[in-house]
């Protein structure tokens, strides 16, 4: 047991440690991409003499990831990346497990981000965020513990935005790899991660069918579809909402109903949000929706659903069931949100499936391994996971399955390779 990591670890219980060790085994036995890295790392020792530090939802697959840096001989700091999804007993084994750790659940709105600056404060070499509010404090609340960060992997879109924002106008101070734009991130963790965890948190919270009733899905990128195509199988009539004309065709030519969300919100049963921006369910659609609307957010902040218009309007707010707020409307109508309109899927439920996090993951810590042998070359600026680890990380999981596929011949090489008639 580290005795550092228990001392300047802030956990709510260290007696649940022995239920979190149980969740990580579980994991672990289902991530053998990350695992076959793990040895890599172990072997190679490429964070040597580094400080990392982690944000991201802090529950079991998280934490071997946190493990699989740490084989590599980081001293490895996590915090989580959001309120609700941070598990406490996961908290605590890792502790005993020698990470040092600022996560608790549900901590008021102050405490959380005292929990990241603490993750801050032990001035890493290296970062994992998620969502980029690692990044945003560090260049807006404390730029002092900027100078040793040599650069860092982000992991999902909303993320991504912001750092490419501040790339944009020249603010961003290190070098971070777009995790979530490789191909083994939103083909797989995206669609197929967020698609089937999102309705396990709404179906354990809720115990309603699905079946024969309307889902609206807000936003069509890879969450999206994953949601849509999941509500579809559930037997679900499917209704997208777009402000995308390209995604609008696909998911026309994908079977499902197009429309605008006035129109959407008044025969909706269930909504899932999942564009990473503010508002896209509000007022005037608190004003159509049919009594006993259920409402739920899959983007990575809880400004989808505009919880501040919807409590104007309502009479009462009281928890019916945990993670299901009811407002009652003035006229007698009664609107659900699922997990305070976070995420429903980490709030309310255990996130991606770890086959899916084990691609993701593995990204992450080869990501990792990338900047920071590259720090320098890259430069200050968002960039690419490279092709060759994406398809590394694809070929590995391959592998665990068991799959083989093709080569090509040198002749086919040559023939793809050659622009002139054959």
């Amino acid at each position: 047991m580290n005795k550092a990591a228990i001392e300047n670890s802030i956990v709510t219980d260290m007696q649940l440690a022995p239920e979190g060790h149980l969740k990580i085994d579980w994991v672990e036995a289902h991530m053998p991409v990350l695992s076959r890295i793990r040895k890599q790392f172990e072997a190679e020792q490429p964070f040597k003499g580094l400080k990392v530090a982690i944000s991201l939802h802090l529950e079991a697959k998280t934490a071997y990831l946190a493990k699989v840096v740490q084989a590599g001989g980081a001293e490895v700091t996590i915090t989580g990346s959001n309120p609700l999804s941070t598990q406490d007993d996961v908290c605590a084994a890792l502790v005993e497990d020698g990470v040092t750790v600022y996560a608790k659940y549900n901590p008021d709105p102050v405490e959380y981000k005292q929990l990241m600056i603490r993750a801050l404060e032990t001035k890493p070499d290296l970062i994992i965020d998620d969502g980029g509010d690692l990044v945003t404090i560090l260049h807006s609340e404390r730029p002092d513990l900027l100078e040793q960060v040599r650069g860092g992997a982000e992991e999902t879109t909303t993320g991504i935005l912001r750092l490419k924002a501040m790339d944009k106008e020249g603010q961003l101070k290190f070098p971070m790899i777009a995790v979530n734009d490789a191909y083994c991130k939103y083909l797989f963790d995206n669609r197929y991660g967020t698609g089937q965890s999102v309705w396990d948190g709404i179906n354990r919270t809720t115990n309603l069918v699905v079946a024969g009733k309307t889902v609206v899905v807000v936003g069509y990128g890879w969450c999206g579809k994953g949601v849509a195509m999941r509500a579809k199988g559930l037997g679900a009539n499917v209704i997208v909402t777009e402000v995308d004309a390209i995604k609008a065709v696909e998911a026309y030519m994908d079977g499902f109903r197009v429309m605008p969300m006035t129109e959407a919100a008044q025969i909706g049963d269930f909504f899932v949000t999942v564009t990473g921006n503010r508002d896209v369910i509000r007022g005037e659609h608190y004003d159509v929706m049919k009594d006993g609307a259920i409402l739920s957010n899959a983007g990575h902040f809880d400004v989808e659903v505009n919880k501040p218009e919807l409590a104007a309007r309502s009479t009462s707010i009281r928890t019916v069931r945990r993670n299901i707020e009811e407002y009652q409307l003035q006229d007698g109508r009664k609107i659900y949100v699922l997990a305070e309109g976070r995420l429903v899927n980490l709030a309310a439920g255990d996130g991606h499936p770890a086959e899916i996090m084990d691609m993701t993951f593995a990204l992450q810590a080869l990501s990792l391994k990338y900047v920071n042998e590259q720090y320098k070359q890259i430069g200050k600026m968002v960039v690419n996971v490279p092709y060759e680890l994406d398809e590394q990380v694809a070929r590995f999981k391959l592998e665990s399955l068991g799959v083989n596929i093709d080569s090509l011949s040198e002749e086919q090489r040559v023939y793809l390779d050659s622009w002139q008639e054959h």
